[in-house]
């Protein structure tokens, strides 16, 4: 029988990739993750803050991803700089400002590798409520937004012309990101957080035939790899957060095969969107 502490694990790693497989699809179809690792760079600050203000980890990641992303959003308008070039400047100037917080700190004992890499195994009753009524609130209101953000991602000047308000659209995308990334964070560390978000959704993209579809399959390729991480990581004693993005990794290798074109075929409506 399972230990108590790898149920636990199991359950909440399951959690994250049900709600990180089908935003990580917008993540893919927009090209963002580099956005992504921006935010998931920041949560290392927010945990940093939240220590500093004796506050949930999970709200302070939130809200640094937030205010991180806002400021991103203002220094674009600017002009004066490539995306590329603020979201580098934004990313490491976040991690290594946290970095260096956590080294001021020197009343707290902290565990810096769990902290980038993930510490799944040490998962609580507490953690496992907060991924799911965090991963229930941010696939609630994704289905709502569905698809004013679709027709953002496919055409943002088209989008506006019809009314759906593009720029307040990424806004929530934006804010459910950093959701995913703060529930995510004890699960698969800051530095692998974008790969669960870009791994399963980059696997499913060869296996779908709609976007619905790829969003569906994303969702269940990611809890594959979580369970298929934990698993290995416990035969072999390799650290479970890296262990489940090998897993991805290998998932997304296999989606490369040349037969799986035949599943793809089998899965295809008679009449329906390529993703």
């Amino acid at each position: 029988m399972l230990d108590d502490f790898f149920t636990r694990a199991m359950i909440a790693g399951i959690g994250v990739a049900l709600v990180a497989g089908p935003l990580g699809c917008f993540i893919v179809w927009r090209r963002m993750a580099y956005f992504g690792d921006t935010l998931s760079h920041a949560a290392l600050l927010g945990v940093a803050l939240s220590l500093l203000l004796n506050v949930n980890t999970m709200v302070a990641v939130g809200g640094v991803s937030v205010i991180l992303a806002a400021l991103l959003i203002l220094l674009r308008r600017r002009d004066t700089l490539s995306s590329d070039a603020i979201l580098g400047l934004l990313s490491h100037s976040a991690l290594a400002l946290g970095l260096v917080c956590l080294a001021f700190m020197t009343w707290v004992r902290i565990d810096l590798l769990g902290l980038l890499f993930g510490d799944i195994l040490s998962v609580t009753r507490l953690d496992i409520a907060l991924i799911y009524m965090g991963g229930a609130v941010v696939l609630a209101l994704l289905v709502l937004i569905w698809r004013r953000l679709f027709a953002a991602t496919v055409s943002p000047d088209l989008a506006a012309s019809e009314g759906l308000r593009p720029e307040r659209t990424e806004l929530v995308f934006i804010l459910l990101t950093a959701i995913v990334i703060a529930i995510s964070l004890k699960v698969i560390g800051a530095l692998l957080i974008t790969a669960l978000l870009i791994i399963p959704a980059a696997a499913a993209r060869r296996l779908s035939s709609s976007p619905e579809q790829m969003a569906v399959i994303a969702a269940l390729a990611g809890a594959a790899a979580v369970a298929g991480g934990l698993y290995a990581s416990l035969h072999y004693d390799t650290p479970s957060g890296p262990s489940i993005v090998v897993a991805a990794m290998a998932l997304f290798l296999l989606s490369l095969v040349p037969g799986v074109q035949i599943v793809r075929r089998m899965l295809a409506p008679t009449q329906g969107d390529r993703s």
